[in-house]
């Protein structure tokens, strides 16, 4: 269920407005890109961590990665909920800067060809 493309469900978002999912050799990672000055940013890949619901579930019900952008670093944390990704975006400073850290929330809906 995870494995696709996710496109922000807000189209003025000025955030993460894109994420592909991929699996190689039983592995997911995420790719994101994110609204910019002049278009989108492409963040790279990350590998994520899948979570399940409970110790017995089979079934994907999240997940979790890291960004670190040297100046910067964003953790990403995903729940699926009715058929959306809802994408927690937990953002820190890390370069002296003194720019307080920062949470958003948004939602994703898989793209099945019609955005």
């Amino acid at each position: 269920m995870l494995v696709g493309t996710w496109v922000n469900s807000n189209p003025d978002t000025n955030g993460v407005a894109r994420m592909v999912v991929t699996q190689s050799d039983g592995n997911l990672s995420l790719r994101v890109q994110a609204i910019g000055p002049d278009g989108l940013i492409d963040w790279g890949v990350a590998d994520i961590e899948v979570f399940t619901a409970t110790p017995s579930s089979r079934v994907a019900a999240g997940f979790t990665c890291l960004y670190d952008f040297g100046f910067a670093e964003t953790r990403l944390q995903a729940m699926i909920l009715k058929g959306l990704i809802v994408l927690a975006q937990i953002h820190r400073f890390k370069d002296g800067s003194r720019r307080v850290s920062y949470f958003v929330r948004e939602y994703f809906a898989l793209d099945h060809g019609r955005y």
